[in-house]
């Protein structure tokens, strides 16, 4: 029997794009499951979305400070244009001081400042208002605060946010909402107030919406603009800016940071003896081989062609050359011919290599990868000047086991 979850993504995959992946669903439930490209664009474009926000909230809020003049007493219009100017600084700083940096939480700070400083402007402006008696024209102007939830409720719309998160959102305004409505209890309108908060749920579930679909749209066009198409691994852009995320984190958590490039041996001898569509299913099970032996936080990239670039975040130098010692063991996949798919590995780690920048450690290990192929291929090369490990892979064809793997230490001197 399939659980709610299931049957709730089952409902949401009928009208969302159909670009998006079965497996890709849950992205739209919670952020954890997101990639670190995803999660990097989606937090840039939310707060380049608050900055924007704030830029109409600044201009507005003032504005509409003169329709307050013209139709309140002095001293409650006094209060009101305190408030608005309080609350046009409080946007203009968000719009001047924050800018994206890609981490999420800075998002999430950014969206809730947004989403804090109309809400307080509307609990106060509120509580201010239930204190006079006001007329019938000041009445029909003092109904225009009560629409500010509205606004902010739909606001949400512009948000590539997933359902957790706009729950979180809708949950706030819909206390927000409540809490003025307790503020001025003794002169309540109840089938109003009722009425009015039924329509922000209804709002809220209408932007949800809006927000689901838009990170739908991203998903999908963030997977296609950082995937290779013939592996399904990152690409070389993509690759590079993973590269430059995992070098920063790396620097500010003085943590290890490991790469290696991998190039497959004779690769061009598969594309000339068996044509380029078996070349390519070599690339695409050396690819799946390589990614059943990463950790979820590794990051396997195409660089070009027939070489692969692995980024290993928290490792150092030698527990790298243990992942790839394994990686090795169990194998690339086979040629088209029956023999093993071997492959050049060149490595190389932030500490032990004393590497300035992400260029320098990418540019090493791709040095390295030749030395290990001009001393003979299907090697390791993990040190400049100092020893290259030698991978020894055997098919036994008599016995019809399979491969066998052996591993040797050989010298080789830059």
């Amino acid at each position: 029997m399939p659980s709610l979850i299931d049957l709730l993504l089952s409902r949401l995959a009928t009208l969302l794009p159909s670009e998006l992946k079965a497996s890709e669903l849950k992205q739209l439930l919670l952020p954890h499951r997101h990639s670190m490209l995803l999660t990097q664009r989606r937090a840039t474009m939310i707060v380049n979305r608050v900055r924007l926000f704030a830029f109409l909230f600044a201009v507005l809020t003032p504005v509409w400070g003169i329709i307050d003049l013209v139709v309140f007493s002095y001293p409650l219009w006094l209060g009101l244009a305190s408030f608005r100017l309080l609350a046009c600084a409080a946007f203009a700083c968000l719009l001047l001081l924050y800018r994206p940096s890609g981490n999420l939480f800075d998002a999430y700070r950014a969206i809730a400042i947004l989403f804090a400083i109309p809400t307080v402007f509307y609990i106060a402006s509120h509580t201010l208002l239930g204190g006079y008696q006001l007329t019938q024209l000041s009445a029909v102007v003092a109904t225009g605060y009560a629409f500010l939830p509205f606004v902010l409720m739909a606001g949400l719309a512009i948000f590539p946010l997933t359902l957790v998160e706009n729950l979180v959102l809708a949950s706030i305004l819909l206390l927000a909402q409540g809490l003025a409505g307790y503020l001025s209890w003794s002169t309540l309108n109840w089938p109003s107030f009722a009425g009015a908060f039924w329509l922000l749920i209804l709002i809220a579930g209408v932007t949800a919406l809006a927000s689901l679909s838009q990170l739908a749209f991203m998903i999908a066009l963030v997977r296609q603009a950082i995937r290779d198409p013939l592996t399904g691994v990152f690409s070389r852009g993509s690759g590079q800016e993973i590269m430059q995320l995992q070098w920063d984190t790396s620097w500010r958590h003085e943590s290890g940071l490991a790469v290696a490039f991998v190039d497959l041996d004779h690769f061009k001898s598969i594309n000339d003896a068996f044509g380029h569509d078996a070349g390519d299913q070599a690339l695409r099970d050396c690819a799946r081989h390589i990614l059943d032996n990463l950790r979820s936080t590794d990051s396997l990239v195409r660089w070009g062609g027939e070489e692969f670039v692995v980024i290993m975040p928290d490792t150092d130098k030698e527990q790298a050359r243990l992942a790839l010692g394994r990686m090795v063991q169990k194998g690339f996949g086979m040629r088209p011919d029956g023999l093993p798919l071997t492959a050049s590995i060149g490595l190389a780690e932030r500490f032990a290599d004393h590497i300035e920048s992400p260029q320098q450690l990418l540019e090493l290990a791709d040095k390295r990868m030749y030395l290990a192929k001009t001393s003979g291929r299907n090697r390791l090369c993990a040190e400049a000047g100092d020893e290259l490990d030698t991978f020894t892979v055997r098919q036994e064809r008599s016995s019809g086991r399979g491969n066998r793997v052996g591993r040797s230490r050989s010298k080789f001197s830059v």
